[in-house]
């Protein structure tokens, strides 16, 4: 699938090699295209097709309660004073101990209550309800395993599970500052790659301690074996800053990418 459409900043594309069996679908979800590819002999089944309906429809749900976009949604509630988190429902409360786990990990540059300019305090967890939410729906497709591999991508960010015929999925890396170059292909079978920065939404990513936007990085990637993980530490990467670079050598288990606005790559890649 092409998602330089998907793109957070440096987009990511997969491909599966044309002997394999597959499907493909995309539904506009969340203010985002979200793509579901799938490898492996049931690809083209009817239970195949109502596990991937299941999961947009999960996808749909969270959006409902998630969406700051939306007045009637659970977290617009909360941020209105509507709504305690104590009464909210069972996944805004697991998504908000997320978010603080997020805040610890990060060394407070993932910062749930710091994300919204001119509001600090206000609880908004937008920056991992995406990656949320596809680890969620995926159960669905997960089902199938180890028969079906699939590729879920949303806004740039895509989970990867290993297809039975045992070629990788080949994921691209674009370069921020020319969406239609791409920096680096990277194989990956089972995990995940995500990508924060300004490239298509401009500067929404904040530096929790000045309240200001980040600067320093156009884009960070991150690969690993969790998806929400891998985005809450490619969103700490661009709030840090240039300082990031040092950083992501602490984040066992992981690879990746940085690029700076000054145009330069950095990459790393850390045993377990």
């Amino acid at each position: 699938m092409s998602t330089a459409t998907l793109a957070a900043a440096a987009g990511s594309t997969t491909a599966a090699p044309a002997q394999a069996q597959s499907r493909a679908w995309v539904e506009h979800i969340m203010g985002m295209p979200i793509s579901v590819h799938v490898r492996g002999p049931q690809a083209r089944t009817p239970e195949v097709a109502s596990a991937v309906a299941a999961a947009m429809d999960d996808l749909r749900e969270i959006e409902a309660r998630f969406s700051t976009y939306r007045h009637d949604s659970e977290i617009s509630r909360i941020q209105h004073g509507e709504l305690t988190l104590e009464d909210a429902s069972t996944q805004v409360r697991q998504v908000e101990l997320l978010c603080r786990a997020a805040l610890e990990r990060t060394g407070g540059w993932f910062d749930a209550w710091n994300a919204v300019p001119g509001m600090p305090g206000v609880f908004d967890p937008t920056g991992l309800v995406k990656t949320f939410g596809v680890t969620w729906a995926a159960r669905h497709l997960d089902a199938f395993a180890p028969t079906l591999g699939y590729a879920f991508g949303a806004g740039g960010d895509i989970q990867l599970r290993a297809a039975p015929d045992s070629e990788p999925w080949q994921v691209g890396i674009e370069d921020p500052r020319d969406q239609t170059r791409v920096l680096a292909h990277v194989p990956v079978s089972d995990g995940a790659v995500a990508t924060s920065g300004s490239a298509s939404r401009g500067a929404h990513i904040m530096d929790p301690h000045t309240g200001a936007a980040a600067e320093g990085l156009l884009s960070a990637t991150v690969i690993g074996p969790s998806l929400l993980w891998a985005d809450v530490l490619a969103t700490a990467a661009v709030a840090r800053g240039a300082g990031a670079a040092e950083w992501v050598g602490t984040l066992h288990g992981t690879s990746g990418m940085l690029v700076t606005t000054s145009g330069a790559v950095h990459r790393w890649s850390n045993p377990v």
